[in-house]
């Protein structure tokens, strides 16, 4: 797999509504989901954000007459598992014992946290 690329949080709102389809999906299904939750987008904006998708190759785009449907060529956990590994690498410079800890010392995790974790360390 390539690369994935960081999302914006409006590309990251437009790919949890797609996971959540079932693809392929236009971009008129798109705006019709968001105005019945309340978000009026324009055409031209919503194009914009799913061709900057396609660019980063979240994104299929395939063309059926004179519209494009959309498929994800990611999922949610390809995309939540490559963030953490940026975060591990960029902040605690790949350390998962230095993030453990930061949470720990932030007060962050709670005795239940750290039971479950050493429960499931214990498992693998």
């Amino acid at each position: 797999m390539n690369q994935i690329q960081k999302l914006s949080d409006t590309e990251m709102e437009l790919m949890e509504v797609i996971w959540e389809c079932d693809p392929p999906v236009t971009s008129t299904e798109l705006l019709h989901i968001f105005a019945g939750r309340g978000k009026e987008w324009k055409a031209q904006t919503i194009s914009t954000f799913l061709s900057r998708l396609v660019d980063k190759g979240a994104l299929k785009a395939t063309k059926h007459g004179r519209t494009n449907k959309y498929t994800p060529l990611i999922t949610p956990k390809e995309y939540k598992l490559a963030e953490t590994q940026h975060v591990l690498d960029e902040i605690y410079q790949g350390s998962v014992k230095n993030l453990i800890a930061a949470l720990y010392d932030g007060d962050k995790l709670s005795d239940e946290d750290i039971v479950e974790l050493k429960q499931w360390f214990s498992g693998k």
